[in-house]
Formats: C-alpha cells, sequence, structure tokens
C-alpha cells in the first residue's frame, strides 16, 4: 500500500513538472517570436499591424497626460520644497511608519533656524538694549513663518501632490501597463501573419490560420480595452481640476498670513515700539541678577531708543550675511 502512494505521488509529481516545463516553453517560444518580430520591423524585413487612427491619438493624449502630470507634481514639489535632500526627508518621513521605528522628525525650516539664532543673539545682546529686543521680535515672527510654511507645505503636498502622484501610480500605471500588453498582442499577430506568409504546405497554412484568427481576436479585444480606459483619462481632469483649486487655496492663506505677520512686525519697528511682556522689560537700578548688558532706562534713554527704532524700516536694503548653513 505504501509503495502503491509512493508511486502516485512520484507520478503526480512528474505530470506537474512536466506540465510546468511545457508551460515554461510555450512562454520563452511567445518571448522569442516577439522579439525577432520586432527586430525585423527595426531593420525593415517584416511589416507592422498599426493602431487606427483613434487609438494613435489616444496614446499620444496619453502620454502627453502623463509626462505633463509628472512635471507638474514635481515642480510644485519643487516649489513647496525647494531643496531636493529636503524633499527626499519628507518623503521617508510620509512613506515610513517613524513613529513605530523611535524616529522623529526634527527638521527646522529655514524660517525657524533663522528666528532660533537671532533668539539666541537677542538674549546675548540684552533684551534692554534696542538691537537685542528686536532682534527677539523679528525672531519670534521668523519662527512663527516657519510654522505657517509648515502648515502651508502640508496642505499642499496633501491637496495637490498627493493626489497627482497616486494618480500616476494608479490609473495611469495601469493604462501604461494594458498599452504594453497590446503591443506584445500586436507583435505576436504580426508573427502569426509572417507564419502564413511562409507556410510551405497546406497543413502548416491551417496551423498558422488558426493562430492568426485566434491573435487577431486577442488584439482586437485588447485594443477595445486600452482604447476605453485612455478615453477615460479626460474625465479624470475634473478632479485634477479640484487639486490645483486646493492647491491655489493653500497659497492664498499662506501668503495672506505671512503678508498680515509681517506687516503686524513692521508697524512695531517703524513706530518704535516693542510688543510683549517678555520683550518689555522695567528699568533696571542695579539688579545683580540681570544680565550685564542689561542697563538702567531713563525717560532720555527711552526717548533716545524710540527715535533709533522708529529709523529700522524693513524696506531698506538688507544686510549681507554669511551663507546660512541651515538647508531646509
Amino acid at each position: 500500500m505504501d509503495n502503491f502512494k509512493r508511486t502516485l505521488n512520484d507520478a503526480s509529481t512528474f505530470v506537474t513538472r512536466a506540465v510546468q516545463d511545457s508551460s515554461i516553453q510555450d512562454e520563452a517560444s511567445v518571448v522569442f517570436n516577439r522579439a525577432k518580430q520586432y527586430t525585423e520591423e527595426k531593420l525593415g524585413k517584416s511589416e507592422r499591424t498599426e493602431l487606427d487612427p483613434h487609438l494613435q491619438i489616444l496614446e499620444k493624449k496619453t502620454e502627453n497626460t502623463k509626462s505633463l502630470t509628472e512635471k507638474i507634481k514635481n515642480n510644485a514639489a519643487a516649489v513647496l520644497i525647494p531643496n531636493p535632500a529636503a524633499r527626499a526627508e519628507t518623503l521617508f518621513f510620509d512613506n515610513v511608519p517613524v513613529d513605530k521605528i523611535g524616529l522623529k522628525n526634527e527638521r527646522l525650516t529655514n524660517f525657524e533656524y533663522l528666528g532660533n539664532d537671532m533668539i539666541e543673539a537677542g538674549n546675548e545682546f540684552g533684551t534692554a538694549t534696542l538691537y537685542g529686543a528686536a532682534l527677539i521680535r523679528v525672531g519670534q515672527t521668523e519662527q512663527k513663518l516657519g510654522l505657517l510654511e509648515k502648515d502651508y507645505i502640508r496642505c499642499g503636498n496633501e491637496g495637490m501632490i498627493s493626489p497627482l502622484q497616486r494618480f500616476l501610480d494608479g490609473e495611469m500605471k495601469n493604462i501604461m501597463r494594458e498599452r504594453k500588453i497590446l503591443e506584445n498582442k500586436r507583435l505576436d499577430l504580426d508573427a502569426c501573419k509572417n507564419k502564413v506568409r511562409k507556410a510551405r504546405n497546406m497543413q502548416d497554412q491551417q496551423l498558422a490560420e488558426n493562430e492568426l484568427r485566434l491573435s487577431q481576436s486577442e488584439f482586437d479585444r485588447q485594443a477595445e480595452i486600452t482604447k476605453l480606459l485612455m478615453e477615460g483619462l479626460s474625465q479624470s481632469q475634473t478632479n485634477h481640476l479640484r487639486h490645483l483649486k486646493a492647491f491655489v487655496s493653500s497659497q492664498v492663506e499662506y501668503y495672506a498670513q505671512a503678508h498680515m505677520v509681517m506687516q503686524e512686525l513692521n508697524k512695531e519697528l517703524e513706530s518704535g515700539t516693542i510688543v510683549g511682556s517678555d520683550l518689555v522689560r522695567p528699568p533696571l537700578t542695579g539688579n545683580p541678577n540681570g544680565h550685564p548688558n542689561d542697563q538702567p532706562l531713563n525717560g532720555s534713554t527711552v526717548a533716545t531708543a524710540q527715535d533709533q527704532m522708529a529709523s529700522i524700516s524693513l524696506t531698506s536694503p538688507p544686510p549681507t550675511f554669511p551663507k546660512n548653513t541651515h538647508v531646509f
């Protein structure tokens, strides 16, 4: 009984391997015929079946849609995050579950780096001095701009860049795959046509014609599937328009908020007043715990400081700083 079962299992394994080998041979034969047909077409030794004009127009539109959508998506990402390294880092944190592997996204924007340096310098120069207080106030505004920029990047990415990427990875990728299948079916069809032309006897002629009819049917079916998918691309523009509006909306909100923040700062600098309890300090009278740069303020000192603050204008040409080592 055991010998019978073992023999039966061996026979089953043999049949399975034979079928697999046959399938591999068939696939290899198909690939070889396609490669041969493609090479002969390139060398001008074989004719090729041309797609109908409507399908050719659709293919050209599909190529343009794919190319232009990729450009729009990439350039929009460059507008949000100009630095390529920072874009790669953002892509990493957006697609990898960093919380589960113990990583944190602590990257700051250039505004935040500048704001931190200004606040550090202002505290070092002394909050009671005109320049120190102004540095801290401007630094706080730069930090606020950095937070606004982060929110702008997030909204722009969610509203436009990610949807376009999903379109390219989903619908467009599917269409390109079906087009590749159609091209393979076209090569198979032309290879069958060559077999019919080269048949030397009646039996070979009949076999070749049967293969041709089957190949023609598969080609026609695949051409119809590909055509329907490419025709549906026009409907995707409705969604793309919605994404575009979302991107513009995020830009409008970002620039409006940034303008309001900077206008408030500019008014304070022009008027010579620094708003904020952490910046307005009472006159010191020799406090031993005060900052070494803190000096007692009197009426004439305050008046002089206000006159100097009034002379500060954001419209003046900016001073030249060393290149910022922090790259966002």
